[in-house]
C-alpha cells in the first residue's frame, strides 16, 4: 500500500464535519488532525481518535500533514488564516467572494511561492466546479450566451435575515430557478435575464403567538437587498413542520452555455447539480482538490492555483493509465 497523503482540518463547522465524512471514503487519504479555534475539549468529532487541538498549534505539525483544508468563512476568517497557513502548508480552501478573489489569489500566491508550498483556493462547486463548466462551455462555444442558475437551495444569509423580523420564532428560505426563464435558455433563445426574473424567493415562517402574520410578510417582502428586488412568497408553517420538512441543507443549480455553431445549429450544454447537503458535497470537492494539491507539490508546482490550473486527472487516486483504460 503506498503511503497515504496526510490531511488537517482548520475549522471544525457544517464544512469541516463535512470533509471529516470525506476523507473516510477515500482510501489514499487519512486525517492526522482537526484546528479549531475553540476549546478542544468541546468540538465533538466522529472519530475519537483523532486530535483536535488549539489553531495556534498547527505550525507544530508541518512535518506530519501533507495538506492541510481550510474550513473557515470567506468574510474574515480565509483572508487572515489563508496566508498563514500557506507559508507553512500546502493549503485547499473555498473563498467565495467572487469581487475579491483576484486580490486574495495574489495574497496567496505570494505566501505560498516565499515557502514552496501550493494552495488551490475557491474550490467548491461556485465557485469551482461551476466555474470550469463556465470555462467549457465559453471555449467550446465562443458565440453565445452563459446562464449560472442557483437552487432550488436553502440560503443561509437570507435565512437569517428572516429570522431577524419582528415576530419571527423560526424560518427558512429557498433560492429557486424561475421556470420559465430556464425553459428559455434551454430552447436556445438567449434571453437577457435580470436577478428577478431569474430566481424567486420562497419563505417557511414560523410565527411568534400572538405575531402579525400580515405585518411580518410586508416587512419580508419590501426587505432592501435581501428581498424587494424579487418575487418574494412567504409561507407560515408549524415548528414541527418546520424541522420535519426543512431542517437538510439542500442547495443545488445549473450552469448552462446557448451557442451557436457553423451556419445557424444552436448546440445548449448543461451541468447541474441537485445536493441533499450543500456542506457535504462542497467538502466532497475540497477533499479531491486535497490530493491535486498534494501532487502538484510533487512536481514542484509551488503557489496559489485555481480549478483552472489543475489538471483533471489530479483529482483521481487512479493512475493515469487506469484513466486511459477506464474511463478515457
Amino acid at each position: 500500500m503506498e503511503k497515504k497523503i496526510r490531511i488537517g482540518i482548520t475549522g471544525y463547522g457544517n464544512l469541516g464535519k463535512g470533509v471529516e465524512a470525506a476523507i473516510k471514503q477515500n482510501q489514499d487519504l487519512e486525517l492526522v488532525a482537526v484546528f479549531s479555534r475553540r476549546d478542544p475539549a468541546s468540538v465533538g468529532v466522529k472519530d475519537p481518535n483523532i486530535k483536535v487541538l488549539p489553531i495556534s498549534e498547527a505550525e507544530n505539525y508541518k512535518n506530519d500533514i501533507d495538506v492541510m483544508i481550510l474550513c473557515g468563512g470567506s468574510a474574515t476568517d480565509l483572508p487572515e488564516q489563508g496566508p498563514a497557513f500557506a507559508t507553512h502548508f500546502n493549503t485547499i480552501d473555498s473563498y467565495d467572494t467572487h469581487a475579491k478573489i483576484p486580490a486574495y489569489f495574489a495574497t496567496m500566491n505570494q505566501a505560498a511561492k516565499s515557502s514552496g508550498k501550493t494552495s488551490i483556493i475557491s474550490v467548491g462547486w461556485d465557485p469551482g466546479m461551476f466555474s470550469m463548466n463556465r470555462l467549457l462551455g465559453e471555449a467550446i462555444l465562443p458565440v453565445g450566451e452563459t446562464y449560472t442558475f442557483w437552487g432550488k437551495g436553502l440560503s443561509q444569509g437570507h435565512s437569517d435575515a428572516v429570522r431577524r423580523v419582528d415576530g419571527v420564532k423560526a424560518a427558512v428560505q429557498y433560492t429557486i430557478p424561475i421556470e420559465e426563464a430556464v425553459n428559455r435558455v434551454r430552447n436556445g433563445e438567449n434571453p437577457e435575464l435580470s436577478t428577478k426574473e431569474k430566481h424567486l424567493r420562497e419563505c417557511f415562517v414560523v410565527a411568534e403567538e400572538g405575531a402579525d402574520k400580515s405585518k411580518i410578510e410586508e416587512t419580508i417582502k419590501t426587505m432592501p437587498h435581501y428581498f424587494s428586488d424579487y418575487q418574494t412568497k412567504v409561507n407560515f408553517i408549524t415548528e414541527e413542520e418546520l424541522h420535519a420538512n426543512h431542517s437538510k441543507m439542500m442547495h443545488g443549480g445549473f450552469v448552462i452555455r446557448s451557442g451557436e455553431t457553423g451556419s445557424g445549429n444552436n448546440q445548449i450544454v448543461e451541468y447541474s447539480l441537485k445536493l441533499d447537503s450543500n456542506p457535504e458535497y462542497t467538502a466532497s470537492v475540497l477533499t479531491a482538490y486535497a490530493r491535486a494539491a498534494y501532487k502538484m507539490n510533487q512536481e514542484g508546482q509551488a503557489g496559489a492555483k485555481t480549478v483552472f490550473d489543475v489538471p483533471i486527472g489530479h483529482l483521481s487516486p487512479k493512475s493515469p493509465a487506469q484513466l486511459r483504460k477506464e474511463l478515457l
